[in-house]
């Protein structure tokens, strides 16, 4: 007889057993031993513990990782990772390394984006892509974007240790993409985009403050990006079954109803602005306060007719009939605008300037309603310049439209969260929620190339874009099972 211990395995030399016998039950024992890994993977019982929740890899790897990740800045005391920053590609590199460890074959493509694939079973087949961005704003959190990627890797990572991810009825991809928040070049989505197909060439031209190009930021680390291959670098529709993105809320909604995991119904367009006010330089002691053309007073006052305009839209719009007066509904609770840097030239204390130049963001769901608001924000703007006789021009930097996540994979998506809460908690859960974004995400751009979906994480007082952005480990690992559970749908 064989007898099993954690080490070792006894043999029963004295017993009268047939030696076909022995043979036979030896050879059933390890077969029943090398399926082991295999058996506890698809068991689904999970009132008995934790265990075949994952957490060492769901939870408290990915938890580590986000720490790590968060570690590689290119600042001293806060994190920045702007597009192809010195950190930008420390940070890819790590992300290759934990992609490779999970089973993936990596590359780095010619827009710096960092990928990871399994083949699966049919490698023929229509992908499934997963991803988010591994750049940051300055003085960033660090959940904002890398969520997604982790736990994308940490799921698939799981299949790969319970041999499952061979069983995979599709290729899977993981895409950390370079760019999503537009903080070097002001032009969002430049690793999505690419992908989708929808970046336009002359971004390899467009220069940052220091007059470095998108295409010389690449080729300082190598990476050789001619209008030529961007263009390739587009994935065949064809190619494509869907996509997914995990991401932090970066709102309260999911606090205040306390979930961590909800689903993503639309995303709001969104638009960059830089204006430019030019006036007259000179002495801040001897120039009367009647003759100047102050730019930066000018400035001011736009900034406050933003304000006005977006806080009370109906008051500005004029419409007539049914079809513009839902418009100014829609626009009243959804649109939001921003002014998030300003800059002037020359910056002293007792010069008045001659230029003073900032951005404007403006978000609303409704494309219509925001293209209305822009028009007669421009309008009114012209005239106050006009009045104070300044210059002024609006350069549009970027536009996106609200994108609609498509219905089917949202509600596959759902279902996988509600799985996931369910696995957890032990009981079934209320219904997992469905929201909007007010934040733009590389989903924007892949809807160009296939359907898009979304899961949404609860983050800590709906802060984001901040060092105080925190999400739990139990929301991250509640998080890492629903994408686990997503992907098995995919498993024969």
């Amino acid at each position: 007889m064989a007898y099993f211990s954690p080490n070792h395995i006894f043999f029963n030399t004295h017993n009268t057993m047939p030696t076909n016998a022995v043979a036979l039950l030896i050879l059933s024992f390890f077969i029943q031993l090398l399926a082991l890994p295999q058996t506890l993977a698809e068991t689904n019982i999970f009132s008995e513990g934790t265990k075949y929740l994952y957490p060492e890899i769901l939870k408290d790897e990915a938890v580590t990782r986000l720490i790590d990740l968060g570690k590689v800045s290119d600042a001293h005391g806060f994190l920045e990772r702007t597009f192809q920053s010195p950190a930008s590609v420390r940070a890819g590199n790590l992300i290759q390394e934990w992609m490779e460890d999970a089973g993936l074959r990596t590359w780095l493509d010619q827009m710096g984006n960092v990928h990871g694939r399994i083949e699966g079973m049919n490698p023929s087949e229509k992908a499934l892509l997963i991803g988010s961005h591994l750049d940051t704003v300055i003085d960033a959190g660090m959940y904002d974007g890398a969520l997604g990627i982790i736990t994308a890797i940490s799921a698939l990572k799981v299949l790969n240790i319970t041999r499952r991810i061979g069983r995979l009825r599709r290729p899977v991809e993981v895409i950390a993409f370079s760019d999503e928040e537009g903080v070097r070049f002001q032009s969002t989505f430049l690793g999505s985009a690419a992908i989708a197909g929808v970046l336009p060439v002359s971004t390899l031209h467009v220069q940052d403050k220091s007059g470095v190009t998108v295409q010389g930021a690449l080729k300082i680390n190598s990476i050789d990006a001619t209008e030529e291959n961007l263009l390739q670098l587009k994935y065949d529709p064809k190619s494509v079954w869907g996509y997914i993105e995990v991401h932090i809320e970066q709102g309260p909604v999911l606090e205040t109803a306390g979930f961590p995991l909800g689903v993503v119904k639309g995303i709001a367009g969104q638009t960059r602005l830089r204006v430019t006010v030019k006036g007259s330089q000179g002495h801040a002691g001897t120039v009367p306060m009647k003759l100047r053309q102050d730019p930066m007073a000018a400035a001011a006052e736009l900034i406050v007719l933003l304000e006005s305009l977006c806080k009370q839209p109906d008051e500005y719009l004029s419409y007539d009939g049914q079809c513009m007066d839902s418009t100014v509904q829609s626009l009243a609770g959804s649109l939001v605008c921003t002014v998030g840097e300003i800059s002037t030239w020359p910056s002293a204390s007792n010069v008045i300037p001659g230029q003073v130049t900032f951005t404007i963001d403006i978000r609303a769901m409704d494309d219509l309603g925001r293209e209305a608001i822009i028009y007669e924000m421009s309008n009114r703007m012209y005239q106050i310049c006009d009045r104070r006789s300044v210059f002024c021009h609006i350069d549009r930097k970027h536009d996106a439209n609200a994108v609609i996540c498509d219905q089917g994979l949202s509600s596959d998506l759902k279902s996988a969260g509600y799985a996931a809460l369910k696995r957890l908690t032990g009981e079934n859960p209320d219904d997992v929620p469905v929201l909007m974004s007010g934040a733009g995400h590389d989903a924007m751009a892949m809807s160009h190339l296939t359907k898009v979906a979304m899961l949404f994480v609860r983050c800590r007082g709906g802060i984001s874009h901040s060092p105080a952005e925190h999400v739990s480990d139990d929301d991250i690992w509640a998080a890492g099972v629903a994408v686990l559970a997503f992907i098995e749908t995919h498993i024969n």
